[in-house]
């Protein structure tokens, strides 16, 4: 990797839409460079039982944290994975500031681009409503909202029938306190990074307009990323 590469972190509340503009952005820039969540992350480590994914799932089985060690372990492999020669978007990291830091640092040994970061912001009682009416297949896990995207037959899933559910992360005590927890550890990490390379961008708009609003600064500071 060197100066041409790109180097994205997507930031936002549960909710906000990042999974959605994270596919976007990825099929924009012609699949030159993945997308990465730290979620995903340990599920691969784990289910590939890597030296860190046994470490991590004896944590978890534990009902343990996985700690920013290991997790900063974990990115510092994949980000050397052929795939990210051009650069690679986090989805979920850092989370705190202790891993922007660890970033900071890995960036400047690579001889990387500083990061762009891209915020995606939402009123709470936005993200709870669009939360709440998210729906699950129970059987092949397509997902639904009662709200913007409803299935044919109410309660059942277009693709196969199988009854809808709500996921247990959907229920609105839960939402709270994941909300709760972002404001706490994760806004803080925004701080972190100048404001030239930071863009706040309003996430209770429409998909296709942050969109348009992301290929815009991608295009504007990350320069030839196409």
């Amino acid at each position: 990797m060197g100066s041409s590469s790109l180097i994205i972190l997507l930031f936002g509340p549960p909710g906000c839409g990042k999974g959605t503009q994270g596919r976007l952005i990825v099929e924009w820039l012609k699949n030159k460079i993945p997308s990465i969540s730290t979620g995903d992350l340990l599920r691969a480590e784990m289910a590939a039982k890597t030296p860190l994914g046994l470490e991590a799932q004896a944590i978890i089985t534990a009902g343990g944290l996985v700690p920013d060690a290991l997790v900063n372990k974990m990115l510092a492999a994949r980000t050397t994975q052929p795939d990210c020669s051009s650069g690679f978007m986090l989805d979920g990291y850092p989370r705190t500031v202790e891993q922007a830091e660890y970033l900071d640092e890995l960036v400047a040994a690579r001889n990387l681009p500083a990061p762009i970061v891209i915020h995606l912001d939402a009123p709470a009682h936005v993200l709870l409503g669009r939360m709440v009416s998210r729906r699950m297949c129970s059987q092949c896990g397509q997902m639904y909202n009662i709200l913007s995207k409803r299935p044919r037959v109410t309660g059942r899933c277009d693709d196969d029938g199988a009854p809808l559910i709500v996921r247990k992360d959907d229920r609105e005590d839960v939402i709270r306190e994941r909300l709760r927890t972002y404001e706490q550890v994760t806004r803080p990490v925004l701080n972190h990074y100048p404001s030239d390379r930071y863009f706040q961008i309003s996430g209770d708009r429409s998909s296709p307009y942050i969109f348009e609003e992301i290929t815009h600064i991608l295009e504007s500071v990350g320069g030839n990323c196409k």
